[in-house]
């Protein structure tokens, strides 16, 4: 079979030979739109991170069999022209729990403990100057005993609890989608969640029920020094609101996602005066080396069942 992969550079350095075991391995590090039809013409699979596949694509090339988007979302695929044209499409869940669960637990512990601050303090030299042989101007708490709300109880949610419960959290979560129960956490209500606690981790996906969810009117309602990080997807935040939030009320900020990515120039979150509140990070929560392996062989897997249907 004829295999393209057209964003391959969303994998970083992970070992792609894998594939050229299953047939005639094309990849290119970015597709553009206007490259877009030349390089499916002829290939039987396609995979994709991000790049957009949609009606004209999918029936531009009737070779095509399967769509492999290596990733959880199918936003970026035609799910309804696919249908239509006999074309799979398999995505890949599970593969990145663990990765985005230790991502927000460093990024928690870096706004906690001020690691910005303390960084910028000694490199600018100005603990060689201190009187004594400490400097602890910005304080920080310990995690135990303070309140974690997670908004998405999903197997990410989940796995940041059993984390968060290991540092003696209270625990509480929010169900975006009204359909978690579970009945060893405490659920509890949007306003409740942001109004009591000390921590507030994201981990919804992007849809009508959270879209900008976090607004200014939201943001009002955190206490001071409360940290709120999105390992969601962006869009769930305002970003307006946040920029404007964090100037103007103590609170912290991480995210690894935008509502627009990559990052646009002129972005707010460039411009906030106390930029020691913000920690951002590239899009980068789900890529652990483990979990790019792991979404990898998913896509392999998913190659081979797919044409195993195919020829039963």
């Amino acid at each position: 079979m004829n295999i393209v992969l057209l964003d391959a550079l969303t994998l970083g350095d992970s070992d792609l030979s894998v594939f050229s075991a299953l047939g005639t391995f094309t990849n290119y590090d970015v597709t553009q739109p206007n490259q877009l039809l030349e390089r499916i013409a002829g290939n039987d699979v396609i995979i994709t991170n991000k790049v957009v596949i949609d009606e004209q694509v999918i029936n531009a090339n009737p070779q095509l069999k399967l769509i492999c988007i290596a990733a959880t979302g199918t936003n970026n695929v035609d799910l309804i022209a696919a249908q239509k044209a006999g074309v799979m499409v398999k995505n890949v869940a599970g593969y990145s729990t663990e990765s985005v669960a230790q991502a927000t637990l460093a990024m928690l512990l870096q706004l906690n403990q001020h690691s910005r601050y303390y960084e910028q303090y000694t490199l600018a030299k100005q603990w060689c100057a201190s009187p004594t042989f400490t400097h602890i101007d910005v304080g920080f708490s310990e995690l135990k005993g303070k309140k974690w709300g997670i908004i998405g109880f999903g197997a990410i949610g989940q796995r940041v609890a059993e984390i968060a419960q290991v540092f003696g959290c209270e625990l509480c979560y929010y169900s975006t989608s009204g359909k978690n129960t579970q009945q060893s956490i405490e659920q509890v209500d949007f306003d409740t969640l942001l109004s009591s606690c000390d921590f507030i981790t994201i981990h919804a996906p992007l849809n009508e029920q959270t879209q900008n969810l976090i607004n200014k009117d939201a943001l009002l309602k955190l206490k001071d020094g409360a940290i709120i990080l999105n390992l969601g997807r962006g869009g769930i935040i305002d970003e307006e609101a946040m920029a404007e939030a964090l100037d103007e009320k103590e609170i912290y900020h991480g995210t690894d996602v935008l509502a627009i990515e990559p990052m646009i120039e002129n972005h707010p979150y460039l411009s906030i005066k106390n930029q020691t509140r913000l920690v951002i990070t590239p899009h980068t929560a789900w890529a652990s080396r483990e979990a790019r392996a792991t979404l990898i062989g998913k896509i392999v897997g998913n190659i081979k069942s797919a044409f195993s249907e195919v020829k039963t």
